[in-house]
């Protein structure tokens, strides 16, 4: 069995020869701490790469399509002022911010690309603009042979609703516009709706895709940050428009990434075809209730709590003996419930890499 139907099986509650090895990734800093700690430093030789990271340590991919559905062009990343230990720069989302030169702390944001009607206008027309032949790749043609006779599973990114407007604007500019400027805030969510449908057309009606992926960043340690009822208003209904395109060319796995506690908005992610959640932060979500509460309905990848990785071997097989029977369900892909930090030495992850390869009969 290849990884392609390992996959489409074990999300599917279909017997496979065992589970998909997945990992979520690295922070650089983890890396780094592992140099000293005997990984060889050929990996990020030229400057630190997941990619490099896992080919290493052997973790299975399920690559997205480079199909562009949000800014088409992005930003031009620059610093615009250096102050000895901290910089101010603009990232490739048009954010201005200022953050410290050493390890990696929470920046300062200090301006967004959208603050009223006229930036949105001008965004939308500039760099967000339904159709734009710059969203594929030049070399799709010869992408879509390859794609033909793969044996891993392949998505298709369909960006989100909520996250990447949060990114925009800000949490709190985006909250107070959902309060005193809904009509705004529905015209950019219709528009990045209409964006993402007529960008994925082409590609999901061209390509044997096997699932979705969607970034919603949108609740924090204790919940939401916005309320359900406004989640049911301007995204699930929106939601459903998008997957039922794909439903429409067989893709039945869409994949949310959303960091916190998701308890709340679960069931419109689920009513908007949004089945698959990720990645399951232990801290805030827990995957074993969401399981017994929608059964078969969800589907989960992470989980695996990454604060029991930085202790010991006893914790690790707790931890991993505490989700066997979600494993054996079915419909549930473990692995570290975000990037594994530098708390976590080689030795334990290596530990937890053998460990749960034995959980999903990998070994």
């Amino acid at each position: 069995m290849n990884q392609r139907e390992r996959f489409l099986k074990v999300m599917n509650f279909e017997k496979a020869d065992r589970i998909p090895d997945f990992e979520f990734g690295y922070w650089e800093e983890t890396v780094e701490q592992w140099y000293g700690e005997g990984l060889p430093t050929v990996i990020g030789e030229d400057g630190f790469s997941q990619a490099e990271a896992e080919l290493y340590f052997g973790i299975e991919q399920h690559p997205i399509m480079p199909v562009r559905v949000l800014m088409c062009p992005g930003f031009e990343e620059k610093i615009l002022e250096d102050n000895g230990d901290q910089i101010i720069m603009q990232d490739g989302e048009g954010v201005t911010y200022k953050k410290s030169k050493y390890g990696r702390s929470i920046p300062q944001f200090l301006k967004f690309p959208i603050s009223n009607r006229e930036d949105w206008e001008t965004l939308k027309n500039e760099r967000l603009k339904i159709g734009d032949p710059e969203r594929y790749p030049g070399n799709w043609e010869h992408l879509k042979k390859g794609w033909a006779v793969r044996d891993y599973p392949l998505g298709i990114r369909c960006g989100g609703l909520y996250g990447y407007l949060r990114n925009w604007m800000g949490v709190e500019n985006l909250s107070m516009a959902f309060a005193l400027e809904p009509e705004l805030v529905h015209d950019m969510i219709e528009h990045l709706t209409e964006l993402t449908i007529k960008t994925i057309e082409r590609a999901v009606s061209e390509v044997d895709v096997d699932f979705s992926w969607w970034w919603e960043d949108m609740c924090f340690n204790k919940g939401p940050l916005i309320s359900p009822a406004m989640f049911q208003e301007f995204m699930v209904p929106r939601y459903k428009r998008i997957t039922a395109v794909l439903a429409k060319h067989g893709i039945k796995i869409n994949i949310l990434d959303c960091d916190g506690k998701i308890d709340l908005l679960v069931p419109g992610f689920l009513e908007g075809g949004i089945n698959c959640m990720f990645p399951l932060e232990s801290a805030h979500s827990d995957l074993v209730a969401l399981r017994k509460k929608y059964g078969k309905k969800l589907l989960l990848m992470g989980g695996v709590n990454k604060v029991e990785l930085s202790k010991g071997k006893e914790e690790i097989d707790r931890e991993l003996k505490r989700l066997e029977p979600i494993v054996k369900e079915g419909g549930y892909i473990p692995h570290i419930d975000h990037r594994c930090p530098p708390d976590v030495s080689l030795k334990n992850y290596q530990y937890y890499l053998g460990k749960k390869r034995k959980l999903i009969g990998k070994i």
